[in-house]
């Protein structure tokens, strides 16, 4: 179990504390609870990728690599190995020092370099709903570069000096983080309002060039497909969005010290729906936005065969850049 105090060092770094508190058990027993919902979490990760597995084959692996498969790569199987180490934080079982630390800055630092990247699929995909606007995709890395660098700012500071320690309670061995400054700024959960600025912003802008197209292309004899493919992606950020807005509402009641501090079951079920939720935002909805839009092309490709007119989004083979192309047959590059 990971559980953050202020200044209990032990008084020899080799030795293990051993604490005999009763006020400790309500604290374990809640640890016990969160477990469950780790468990939920890995459940619903695992269950996605071995039901999406099929098309991750055909549309991931057997195609050209490039940066698009890197990025959905690393979503995907962070998530696996984030939904693997967060089974034991809330467990009672022994952990090293070391083991420890590791451990609990991985489950710190996965959620913003997975926040990061996705952020990065989304901006070269609105890139593509643009048009391949210089403009568009300048404003876009500006954008995501002071929300990223704005967030890992903030959970270096929140949680600079703190390390962990190995302890005994009431029987229970216990991995515990100490925090060697008590009067330190806790911006754990602040983390996350640039992150939410960014996603808020991405959003609007997705659905104004959606509308915008639907709008132009509605009297176009050959704009169905077109049509189609702005709604797949705008379907997929839409799930993705009200995951990440629901996340966002829960870090925000987090703030909260009747939930941060508090040991009832209410604020252990609240921490345990939030991590669920997080984790189907990030490693179901996530890879999901790239493997939507896969599937889409694929569709249209097996059409395209039959001598079926396309009109379809892809990603140039040259730098993983969104073009709007239309034609007849298949597209060239990598698809997104």
């Amino acid at each position: 179990m990971v559980v953050c105090l202020y200044k209990p060092h032990p008084p020899h770094p080799d030795m293990t504390v051993v604490i005999n508190d009763p006020t400790w058990l309500p604290w374990i027993s809640n640890g016990e609870f969160l477990s469950y919902f780790a468990v939920v979490s890995f459940t619903t990760v695992v269950y996605d990728w071995a039901l999406t597995f099929g098309q991750e084959f055909e549309l991931i692996w057997r195609q050209r690599r490039s940066f698009m498969t890197v990025l959905y790569l690393c979503v995907r199987y962070i998530g696996v190995l984030y939904s693997v180490i967060t089974i034991p934080i809330g467990l009672p079982v022994p952990m090293t020092d070391v083991v420890g630390s590791i451990v609990y800055f991985m489950w710190i630092w996965m959620p913003v370099v997975v926040n990061a990247m996705l952020g990065v699929i989304i901006m070269i995909q609105i890139y593509a709903m643009y048009g391949r606007s210089k403009k568009m995709l300048v404003f876009l890395i500006v954008v995501l570069l002071a929300s990223t660098i704005s967030s890992g700012v903030m959970t270096v500071v929140g949680h600079a000096g703190v390390s962990a320690g190995e302890f005994i309670a009431l029987g229970y061995h216990l991995c515990l983080t100490i925090d060697d400054f008590s009067d330190r700024l806790d911006l754990s959960y602040e983390s996350l309002i640039s992150t939410a600025i960014w996603e808020i912003l991405a959003f609007i802008l997705a659905v104004w060039i959606v509308i915008k197209h639907l709008r132009e292309l509605r009297q176009s004899p050959t704009g169905s497909t077109i049509g189609d493919c702005f709604i797949i992606l705008i379907q997929s950020h839409a799930f993705y969005f009200v995951a990440f807005a629901t996340v966002a509402c829960f870090t925000l009641g987090s703030l909260s010290a009747n939930i941060t501090f508090s040991s009832s079951v209410g604020s252990t079920l609240y921490t345990g729906v939030l991590g669920v939720v997080q984790a189907l935002q990030m490693f179901v909805l996530g890879p999901r936005l790239i493997l939507s839009i896969r599937k889409y092309h694929a569709e249209l490709v097996a059409r395209s065969d039959e001598g079926t007119r396309m009109t379809s989004i892809h990603f140039q083979a040259g730098g993983d850049s969104d073009a709007l192309t239309s034609g007849e047959g298949v597209l060239t590059g990598g698809d997104v």
